[in-house]
């Protein structure tokens, strides 16, 4: 996929999932091959700024579309991103196991939630209905999840 065609995605779902005119945002491409990500946002949530960075030299992901939205849908949970990362705060002191255990749940929560949204956003209205499974070729396969661990027999 082309810029251009980037671009027209960009533009449609910003639209769609109606971030503007509330926010200012804009895509910028990453060229740098070594950046590890595909998709990734810089925010000035005062200012309602962002900026969607999005990895066209070494996608992990192979549907951009998907990507695009996934990124998106983090803008519209990015308040309730905000609110239960300064309840984390609040609560527990910084550096405790509490406090890293709250980070880590809340955040694969938050993941899972974001993705799960982007994929019925992406069946309903995307041109490219196939999902991504990029991030799957780094993973361990089932079977090597289990490796090592203790029988409880």
């Amino acid at each position: 996929m082309n810029k251009t065609e980037i671009n027209v995605l960009f533009d449609k779902y910003i639209k769609k999932l109606r971030i503007t005119p509330a926010w200012d945002i804009k895509l910028e491409f990453v060229e740098d091959p070594s950046w590890p990500k595909t998709g990734d946002f810089k925010i000035d949530c005062n200012d309602r700024k962002a900026v969607l960075l999005l990895n066209i030299a070494n996608p992990k992901q192979e549907n951009m579309e998907e990507v695009i939205i996934h990124e998106l849908m983090h803008i519209k949970m990015y308040p309730l991103d905000q609110v239960t990362e300064s309840l984390i705060i609040n609560c527990f002191e910084e550096g405790s196991k509490a406090s890293n255990f709250a980070y880590q749940q809340f955040f694969n929560a938050l993941e899972q939630t974001v993705e799960e949204m982007a994929k019925c956003f992406l069946l309903e209205f995307g041109d490219n209905k196939e999902f991504s499974y990029g991030r799957c070729k780094n993973e361990k396969s089932f079977n090597e999840l289990y490796d090592g661990l203790r029988s409880i027999e």
